[in-house]
């Protein structure tokens, strides 16, 4: 399995909670020098309208970095003009908005020599009971992303789930309500974005939900992180689950997906590049590990369903 490794361009700026900012507020260009100097980087996702401030100077830059465009990431959510939602603001006008974002990031992508976008919905949802009328915001969300899909179908839209946040209850909360989208919408380059994280508060087991997309073929992209399934921390993949990271890696190689892994991974001590390098680094461990577990033997306990002979040969290993 050769996995190629992409970088949120996002997560190597500010880093900050309600409390604290542990990291500045980085330039694109810092950022794009930041992410050269990871160990074992191949490319970078970069963010839709807010590294796009001019097109043909984001264009120059990420050129002259050499690092292949793995995704254009939509943002549609931290503007003021979102706050009611996007996809599925009651607001007839800021869901047409919604859709010719879309489908700049989808031109964009394909001028930086990428094959797809990804989109997380975060806006769209609800806080409380009787907020919303589902049965309409279930319909503008497929209308939307139809509509976009219906532009161009060289550019891949992954949709990415997550339980909450910025909405109590995201509308697309889950890998169920994300494939159930994709089919409603019927269109082959719509799939999803598998995050680690994500699935983990959704109480999802990341390899099933990884395993099922791709069964239905609709996997196209896979952030990588870590939680303890409370909230979405973007801690080191591995660091918490390691058994789900290499299940997820598992089944990565068991299916032969040769797609991009993105980390969403954030630094709140030590620095950007460090941090990015030990991500990487982890994950290649993990394929190792695979190797010193072997791949027969691990499908053997998958098959004989005795967890007590399959973790005692797991953590074995490990001596």
């Amino acid at each position: 399995m050769k996995l190629r490794h992409s970088i949120m361009l996002g997560m190597m700026g500010k880093i900050a909670d309600r409390f604290h900012q542990y990291q500045p507020d980085y330039n694109l260009a810092e950022r794009l020098a930041m992410v050269k100097q990871v160990e074992g980087v191949d490319g970078i996702e970069i963010v839709y309208p807010g590294d796009f401030a001019d097109v043909a100077a984001t264009a120059k830059m990420v050129e002259d970095s050499g690092l292949a465009v793995s995704a254009v990431n939509l943002n549609i959510k931290s503007q003021k003009q979102w706050q009611g939602g996007s996809f599925t603001a009651p607001d007839a006008g800021l869901r047409a908005q919604a859709v010719a974002d879309m489908r700049i990031a989808m031109d964009l992508a394909a001028e930086l020599g990428s094959t797809m976008i990804t989109c997380c919905p975060l806006i769209d949802g609800h806080n409380y009971n009787f907020q919303v009328d589902y049965l309409k915001q279930w319909a503008w969300l497929e209308e939307g992303i139809a509509a976009a899909a219906a532009y161009r179908n060289d550019i891949r839209i992954s949709l990415e789930y997550k339980l909450n946040e910025s909405r109590n209850y995201c509308i697309l909360g889950d890998m169920g309500r994300a494939l159930y989208l994709c089919e409603r919408v019927g269109q082959p380059h719509v799939g999803v974005t598998m995050d680690v994280g994500h699935a983990l508060i959704a109480k999802e087991a990341p390899a099933e939900m990884l395993a099922i997309a791709a069964q239905a073929g609709r996997l196209f992209y896979v952030h990588f992180n870590d939680n303890a399934r409370e909230w979405d921390w973007d801690m080191l993949p591995g660091s918490v689950n390691i058994w789900d990271m290499v299940e997820m890696l598992y089944y990565l190689d068991r299916l032969n997906w040769d797609g991009w892994l993105s980390y969403d991974v954030a630094t709140r001590d030590g620095n950007h590049v460090e941090q990015m390098t030990a991500t990487i680094a982890i994950v290649e461990a993990g394929i190792r590990l695979l190797d010193k577990l072997g791949r027969e033997t691990i499908q053997g306990f998958i098959e004989e369903g005795i967890p007590a002979r399959a973790y005692k040969h797991l953590y074995e290993s490990l001596a």
